[in-house]
């Protein structure tokens, strides 16, 4: 299960990722991260049955994070099966399957949303 962590340096210096590995024993992917002196954001990837645990261990430590049910969400009726999305994609989420239809391995997803710049037809939006 993904989840997008949230967190400032107002509401501590904590490194709160290592601290919930070594409180809750549960390993954490990082699969996509931006930080800086003040603030960051990270998307990380946990057992699906660790990640309450994790969310609630984490919010305990001042950040916010959200668990996110899927990735990128794709809009069947805009989609034209164009594939400007396959080549721009790092984790390799979309491909084209025998009959020339785009699919969406979501699991994939790291949210980066460069598929969303690269569809001409505005098919892909990234999870509210």
């Amino acid at each position: 299960m993904k989840l997008l962590v949230n967190f400032s340096r107002g509401r501590g210096r904590k490194p709160i990722i290592a601290q919930v590995v070594r409180d809750t024993g549960v390993l954490i992917n990082v699969e996509r991260a931006v930080i800086d002196s003040s603030e960051g954001e990270a998307l990380i990837d946990v057992p699906d049955d660790q990640c309450r645990l994790v969310r609630d261990s984490m919010t305990r430590l001042g950040a916010e994070v959200r668990i996110l049910e899927h990735g990128v969400n794709l809009n069947e009726s805009e989609c034209v099966d164009c594939g400007a999305c396959i080549s721009v994609c790092p984790r390799e989420v979309f491909s084209l399957d025998t009959d020339w239809k785009l699919k969406l391995a979501e699991e994939k997803c790291i949210l980066c949303g460069k598929c969303i710049d690269a569809c001409p037809h505005r098919a892909l939006t990234l999870p509210l």
